[in-house]
């Protein structure tokens, strides 16, 4: 199958299972829709819908609304980095859940140099989202060593690190480095000098780390499509033993692209904490590592298309916080969403025979295209 219809496929497969997934929020919106009758479910369904998918960008005047605009970009910022964690290791066929972990000990990190390393402010937020970076890269060390030296399940050795990084944290915090005088388990400020420029002043929490996200979306691509590491990965991905046959290091590419995913992740959480907020008080995992899986997924492990598939998650959880708001309806609905665009996505068979058409189609075009120029010959 060519390239064009190879895109095509992937963007027909993408569509159905995101439509298919908004049927079911449809669903799922009309059952748990208040009201006795049959007409008053129905305008709430649609009052929710409307939220859902026009609600985010515009208010019921038909202005367009900047605030939320500038929200949906904010929340971009973190899934953006996990995502492209995730694509790089799920090129190379590395099923690593660490990113969710990763995300939080770089926040962390970050976080603690925010508030105990003193610089000066031009070089003192880079500083610390690097450390975060560092640290969470040396982490990921932990599952890609297993796999590669011990042959140990990537999945379940990082599943398990998120928790152990979850509760290290916690205890740190609960015993040292919490602020007393509080009412919650939080750090003491940041230093001003640490923290990222707001992009906009409007009030929304979109960063200058927005910026530094889509250049690192352009880094991801050259690295995974421009440079023989990439290729590698790739490779590997593709069948690991004719890469191992074919001379390529296998265990060593195993080991750099979780860890290049583990710096990624850090960077994406040291980033969303300097970039929002003022003091260290998450108490639970993010989230921001499942969502990157589902954009990954939805970008078909292609970083270039990464901050599309961002941009539709965060656009959804807007519509569905303003649903929650408005309308009564659960905002729990975002997971359900999550949740049917994985299923139809990991679906080898979904659109089994679409694609087979396209595959015939292909190649008749190109037996058609030889036997021509052979008759010109």
């Amino acid at each position: 199958m060519t390239k064009k219809r190879s895109l095509l496929f992937s963007l027909v497969r993408s569509l159905c299972a995101i439509g298919i997934a908004l049927l079911v929020a449809t669903l799922l919106i009309f059952i748990s829709a208040g009201g006795d009758s049959l007409g008053e479910r129905l305008r709430t369904t649609g009052e929710a819908l409307q939220q859902l998918l026009i609600g985010p960008l515009f208010r019921k005047s038909g202005a367009f609304n900047t605030k939320n605009f500038t929200d949906i970009l904010a929340a971009m910022i973190p899934t953006i980095f996990t995502g492209l964690s995730v694509c790089v290791m799920f090129s190379a066929n590395q099923f690593n859940m660490g990113v969710e972990g990763g995300c939080m000990l770089g926040a962390f990190v970050a976080a603690m140099c925010a508030v105990y390393v003193p610089m000066a402010a031009g070089l003192h937020p880079v500083f610390c989202v690097l450390m975060g970076a560092i640290v969470c890269g040396l982490m990921m060390l932990i599952p890609a060593v297993l796999k590669a030296k011990l042959n140990v399940s990537e999945m379940v050795s990082s599943l398990m690190l998120n928790y152990v990084i979850l509760y290290i944290i916690k205890y740190f915090m609960n015993t040292y480095l919490s602020d007393k005088t509080k009412g919650s388990i939080q750090s003491y400020p940041f230093l001003d000098t640490a923290k990222i420029a707001p992009l906009v002043d409007n009030g929304s929490n979109l960063s200058v780390g927005f910026l530094v996200a889509l250049v690192f979306v352009a880094l991801t691509a050259l690295f995974l499509y421009r440079t023989r590491w990439g290729y590698a990965i790739r490779m590997i991905g593709m069948n690991q033993s004719f890469a191992k046959y074919a001379g390529l290091p296998v265990a060593g590419t195993i080991i750099l692209c979780q860890v290049v995913g583990g710096i990624l992740a850090g960077l994406g959480g040291g980033i969303e904490m300097l970039g929002r907020y003022g003091t260290y008080n998450w108490g639970a995992l993010p989230g921001y590592g499942w969502t990157g899986m589902t954009i990954a997924i939805l970008a078909g492990n292609n970083p270039l298309f990464v901050p599309l598939a961002a941009l539709f998650m965060a656009y959804l959880d807007k519509g569905c916080s303003l649903m929650s708001t408005y309308c009564g309806v659960p905002s729990q609905l975002i997971s359900i969403i999550q949740a049917v665009i994985f299923l139809f996505f990991a679906a080898e068979q979904f659109l089994a025979n679409y694609r087979q058409k396209l595959v015939v189609k292909s190649a008749r075009e190109e037996l058609a295209a030889r036997e021509g120029g052979n008759g010109n010959g």
